[in-house]
């Protein structure tokens, strides 16, 4: 019976303590701090869980035991924040600024979870453990203003860690690797280039060249139609061929029979008898213009390649198309051929590049390094390696896989050739008249040359449509839109 009554006055002393309390904050919503420092303590943590756990580490309840005043542990002690008593039960740490205080309530403005102050993250950085704050070294590193600023101080006994993440790309181990300076090699000294001669005849652009086995004597191809021989030593014409219908775009000399091979934009692949001076065959199935044709140089084998977006393998002797290259996806512009695997190269409008296996007949790789159109290839002659051209950039490349060497920036035009002599210079002729010779092992433009266009022609009849080497690589001749023939020798008089 005393227990029964005990109880009930105890219930009647807590309704009446919380009447009063509910009574007073009633009255005066002003005094913010009017509830039970303990209940209300409770609630202020519980909407701090909820709205804020994401930001806000637990309330640490502590032990009658073990308490301790909070100014000594809240490494976030400043005169903005109040704390709840001198003896308080619950310790709230955490980095986001609000509330400003047990009992403030939160407005419509700060009921957004918002960013921690900067003071508050690096605060919060020193008292987390040692393990946790590395881990979230990339969140409360300092800013790099910070890093400048106290770089030049006299006293630091070593370098924060976050210094050697930032620099190293965030690894330890990269920033103690010291770093050697990049070293340009040397390279190889080549005499420079000069015009000595200018071949007139054609009446159109000249599109495309070829040196004859015996280097006496080079053909031509051009706008006009036509195809004219000419003799290397003196420039002199010696014959010309006419059959074609539009312009002719490729020439090759077999090394292995008199025949000389043509194609034009007529869609038409001639084959030549030198000693008659006559068409003897035809290779019929390209669709649309033909652009380019390589002979293949140990068997009897022509490639020809088209705007059709094919490149086509025809057996000489019998016309028969062996196969048919797909794969490309616009205008085939180039060939090469090699008797090596891959034996058959090609370049593309549509900036890839294409490793062919002849016997298959399919693709082996496919290079896109590119990000232009691939209008000219070349083979080294003693490497195995080749260059391909593109108004992007002109890039090297190692066989049989097709692994990219290096890149030769500079040539900034539409590149529509490129010749390499067994020296290493190579050379690039543009679409603006240009022409640049590089070293070929270090990449290096030792010399660029813009000749000017022939006397009564246009300046914007400045093009180089084709240039190569003759067999003593003595001589550069380059096909140009001025309609002329124009001859380069080494300057012997250079040191």
């Amino acid at each position: 019976m005393g227990e029964d009554v005990q109880k009930h006055s105890v219930h009647t002393l807590v309704f009446r303590s919380l009447k009063r309390t509910h009574d007073m904050f009633v009255s005066d919503q002003s005094k913010p701090i009017a509830l039970d420092e303990k209940s209300h303590n409770i609630k202020m943590s519980a909407k701090l869980r909820a709205e804020y756990g994401a930001v806000l580490h637990m309330p640490v309840f502590k032990d009658g035991r073990d308490k301790v005043p909070s100014i000594a542990t809240d490494p976030y002690s400043h005169p903005g924040y109040s704390h709840p008593g001198s003896d308080p039960e619950y310790l709230i740490t955490g980095t986001h600024p609000y509330p400003s205080g047990p009992g403030v309530a939160l407005s419509e403005d700060t009921q957004m979870q918002t960013m921690p102050s900067e003071a508050a993250v690096n605060a919060l950085a020193l008292a987390l453990p040692a393990s946790q704050a590395r881990q979230d070294v990339s969140r409360t590193a300092a800013s790099v203003g910070d890093i400048h600023r106290h770089a030049g101080a006299p006293e630091r006994s070593q370098p924060p860690h976050y210094m050697a993440l930032l620099e190293g790309g965030g690894t330890k181990n990269s920033s103690l690797v010291p770093r050697k300076a990049p070293s340009m090699p040397k390279p190889q000294w080549h005499p420079p280039w000069k015009l000595y001669r200018v071949i007139s005849g054609h009446l159109g652009w000249v599109r495309c060249i070829a040196v004859e086995p015996g280097n006496q004597w080079f053909v031509t191809g051009s706008a006009d139609r036509t195809i004219k021989i000419w003799d290397l030593a003196s420039g002199r014409l010696k014959l010309s061929l006419t059959g074609h219908i539009s312009t002719v775009r490729g020439v090759a000399v077999s090394t292995r029979s008199p025949y000389l091979f043509s194609c034009g934009e007529d869609k038409q692949v001639k084959c030549w008898d030198l000693e008659y001076n006559k068409v003897i065959r035809h290779y019929h199935g390209h669709l649309s213009a033909v652009y380019d044709l390589d002979l293949h140089p140990t068997i009897d084998v022509l490639v020809t390649c088209s705007r059709d977006s094919t490149a086509r393998v025809w057996d000489i002797r019998t016309k028969a198309n062996v196969h048919t290259l797909s794969g490309h996806t616009n205008t085939v512009a180039t060939v090469k051929c090699q008797s090596s695997e891959p034996q058959i190269i090609t370049g593309s409008h549509d900036t890839s590049i294409r490793l062919w296996d002849l016997i298959a007949g399919k693709t082996r790789a496919t290079l896109t390094n590119h990000k232009k159109s691939v209008r000219a290839l070349v083979l080294h002659p003693r490497q195995y390696t080749f260059a391909s051209g593109s108004p992007d950039n002109i890039k090297q490349w190692k066989f049989p896989e097709g692994n990219f060497i290096q890149n030769l920036s500079g040539h900034n035009a539409i590149i529509n050739t490129l010749a390499v002599n067994s020296d290493g210079v190579l050379v690039s002729g543009a679409d603006n008249g240009t022409i640049h010779m590089w070293d070929w092992r270090t990449g290096y433009n030792f010399q660029r040359i813009h000749a000017a266009v022939q006397p009564g022609s246009l300046d914007s009849e400045s093009g180089i449509f084709d240039c190569t080497f003759d067999h003593s690589e003595s001589r550069l001749i380059t096909a140009e839109a001025d309609k002329t023939i124009k001859v380069y020798k080494e300057d012997d008089t250079a040191v």
